[in-house]
């Protein structure tokens, strides 16, 4: 058996799998407001999945940010006052039990290479396009992490090969301008929309709208897609991976998988482009799947 939990901007997933990867247990809460009422809420989750199950042994964790080599302290979590907290050494007094930490987007690509659409290939590289956009790096199985923590952070890149009305309006949460997050992303897409109509709507609506005629919504999805070719032939052209599975809310638009690879190909610096671009196998359940995997990978 092994252990994994997902801790999510808005909910908690904890489970227990078999080895074979099947749920024992399985629990969703609501994530908590501030840093001790999380630790609480995970212990009391833990408790109750090892009770249901058995299960004593140590816990793989997904989450936002990352860890830094240097300090051990959390960076880089849009649940803010997760940021600068020793989050592996408090939840380990808290559990009594081993702990390991990953990027959300880590355990997403690994869980994917693992047991999932990229189960096999030799370098995997996971996207997470929902309320933000994030990356994750795996190759022959384990992720790469990077000497500062953050390997495959493509969102706070660049646009790559921007043209002129790109340049305005793009303000990142983390303080720079232009990142890829604010073009490739739910939230961007939204705002695209009420840029170019006046009117707000969900990504779930404008996809619709754009299937019905909605020459608004065509428009800022043409845009999305390329953008999105753009931002995945830099990661081509840097890493050369084998596969590219995307994963988030906006891996459920069908169009991409077609129109993305064929919108990179006037990007990437090569006559022939092997890299497939793959739907996920196990949706939003590969962050905690992929967590549960951390002991065993790495």
């Amino acid at each position: 058996m092994r252990c994994g939990i997902d801790v999510g901007g808005t909910k908690i997933e904890t489970a227990i799998l078999s080895d074979s990867g099947e749920f024992l247990s399985r629990e969703r809460t609501n994530t908590p407001k501030n840093y001790a009422a999380l630790l609480n809420s995970i212990d009391k989750s833990v408790q109750q999945a090892s009770k249901n199950t058995g299960f004593d042994g140590p816990v793989g964790i997904c989450m936002p940010g990352s860890v830094s080599n240097e300090t051990g302290l959390i960076q880089g979590a849009n649940t803010t006052y997760l940021n600068g907290q020793n989050f592996q050494q408090d939840l380990q007094a808290t559990l009594n039990r081993s702990v390991r930490l990953s990027n959300d987007a880590n355990c997403f690509a690994l869980s994917e290479a693992i047991e999932g659409a990229g189960k096999g290939a030799g370098v995997v590289f996971g996207v997470i396009i929902g309320t933000g956009c994030g990356g994750g790096i795996v190759v022959n199985g384990h992720i790469i992490p990077g000497v500062n923590g953050i390997a495959g952070e493509w969102g706070h890149t660049p646009l790559p090969w921007p043209v002129e009305n790109e340049f305005e309006n793009h303000d990142c949460w983390c303080g720079k301008t232009g990142c890829l997050e604010t073009f490739i992303s739910g939230t961007a897409l939204v705002n695209d929309y009420k840029r170019m109509s006046g009117l707000e709507k969900d990504g779930k609506q404008i996809v619709l709208d754009c299937k019905n005629g909605d020459i608004v919504a065509e428009a800022v999805l043409q845009a999305l897609e390329d953008r999105i070719a753009r931002g995945l032939a830099m990661i081509i052209n840097i890493i050369d991976p084998d596969i590219i599975i995307l994963g988030g809310g906006l891996s459920n638009i069908e169009r991409l998988y077609e129109n993305i690879p064929r919108k990179w190909a006037g990007y990437v610096f090569s006559n022939k482009i092997n890299t497939r671009l793959l739907k996920p196998r196990y949706g939003d359940s590969s962050g905690v799947r992929g967590a549960a995997l951390l002991f065993e990978t790495n």
